[in-house]
């Protein structure tokens, strides 16, 4: 079964750069008769509860070995190649447990949940992270229900968002809701817009980003912007409309035409326009504004409020998997972004 993840902002685990020390997560010989297919198709099948992005990253990065050797994700395996996957860390047992963990469940039935997250929890266990998660979270909600197993992955997450991202998330419970709802985002069909206070002022009301996204060669825990002409990364647009303006920061929509790690994110970086207080991608330093003592503190005491990308998964839409029903979900500002913004506003009128 092919693994429809469309991802925006995804928890992913650090993937290593050649010449470190590495570990064998998975291995694998090709049958002899089998056909001659990409190696990304290939362990997508292999490795049921890897995404199709996720083996093309680890490509990008080195981490897929063919007879000892890193290949590409183009790579045609051939029968009987000895196929490793190799890590910068030992394999852990992510078994996801049940845990007490409040969560916001903002609808749910049979066949699915939709679930509004909080800023720091992460969504899925990883490396550093292997508990505590919005997954275990689930497994406790779903306890009693014999049809679910968190740890299936023909059911459970449908997308992902980051750990400091808030907002709106949807859960398969079933198989046949998995797939169905996986597909609707592999052919862009769903409806997902984000707020997100960024740092600057656009010329323009609204606007649209296009450029291919792929891991910064650079620092490998943050992703970069490349041309759509060029054969780096994959293909990434994003939509973007003001909503209010703060002389140095602005409030936006954003709309994803795709769903690439950290799009939103790393977009706004490469048009000038950094999330507010978005360490990874330099917004947690003044960029726009005075350099006096009052509005450094002023600027201080917001990042205290908001010590997270101002970032929030909005509104969630899709069609139920089941009774074709149009569905769409709005979710409201949590306290820190709403804070974060009545204190720009004042700021303003006070001119």
């Amino acid at each position: 079964m092919t693994n429809y993840e469309d991802i925006e902002e995804e928890e992913t685990l650090p993937l290593t750069a050649a010449g470190d020390e590495r570990y064998e997560h998975f291995h694998n010989v090709v049958d002899k008769g089998h056909a001659i297919v990409r190696i990304d198709k290939y362990l997508a099948n292999c490795m049921a509860d890897v995404s199709r992005n996720r083996i093309q990253a680890a490509a990008e990065a080195g981490n897929i070995l063919v007879n000892g050797k890193a290949v590409k994700s183009n790579y045609k395996v051939k029968p009987l190649d000895e196929i490793s996957f190799v890590l910068s860390y030992p394999p852990n047992d992510y078994t996801i447990v049940p845990q007490d963990i409040p969560i916001n469940v903002v609808y749910e039935d049979d066949d699915l949940m939709v679930v509004n997250k909080q800023a720091g929890l992460v969504v899925h266990p990883g490396f550093g992270n292997f508990d505590g998660t919005l997954l275990n979270a689930i497994a406790f909600h779903l306890k009693d229900d014999p049809r679910f197993d968190i740890n299936d992955p023909s059911v459970g997450l449908v997308h992902r968002i980051d750990k400091d991202t808030s907002g709106l998330l949807l859960i398969a419970k079933t198989p046949e809701a998995k797939t169905k709802l996986g597909k609707q985002f592999f052919d862009k069909t769903t409806h997902r817009r984000y707020r997100a206070l960024v740092w600057g002022d656009f010329k323009e009301d609204e606007g649209r980003i296009e450029g291919n996204i792929a891991r910064d060669p650079k620092d490998r825990l943050r992703m970069a912007v490349f041309s759509p002409d060029s054969e780096v990364g994959k293909p990434a647009v994003t939509h973007y409309k003001v909503l209010e303006r703060f002389d140095y920061v602005t409030l936006v929509e954003c709309r994803l035409e795709t769903g690439r790690t950290h799009q939103i994110r790393v977009h706004m970086r490469h048009i000038g326009h950094p999330l507010f207080a978005d360490e990874r991608y330099g917004g947690n330093e003044i960029l726009w504004g005075e350099r006096s003592a009052t509005y450094k503190a002023f600027i201080r005491n917001c990042m205290e409020v908001c010590p997270r990308q101002a970032l929030h998964a909005k509104e969630l839409g899709f069609t139920h998997p089941r009774t074709g029903e149009k569905m769409l979900f709005d979710s409201e500002l949590p306290d820190d972004m709403t804070t974060l913004i009545e204190r720009w506003r004042r700021l303003v009128k006070r001119g």
